[in-house]
């Protein structure tokens, strides 16, 4: 039952981390200009805090299924 939780809590807070970062990413280089009113629209540090964050969300979706084998 611990592990089934561990590998649920991974996979469901790293793809919540690949959404949030993807629309920071694309926020920030300006490819997304939702919402209008934004204060990360067009903001270089806010497309490097989006990478992160993806690639954080990636590395818990991976562990994620590491924990199944």
């Amino acid at each position: 039952m611990g592990r089934h939780f561990a590998r649920l809590f991974l996979q469901v807070f790293g793809f919540a981390l690949v959404l949030s970062g993807g629309l920071w990413a694309l926020q920030g280089s300006g490819i997304i200009s939702w919402p209008a009113d934004s204060f990360m629209l067009a903001k270089r540090e806010w497309a490097l805090y989006g990478a992160i964050t993806l690639a954080i969300g990636l590395v818990l979706i991976w562990a994620a299924e590491r924990i199944r084998q």
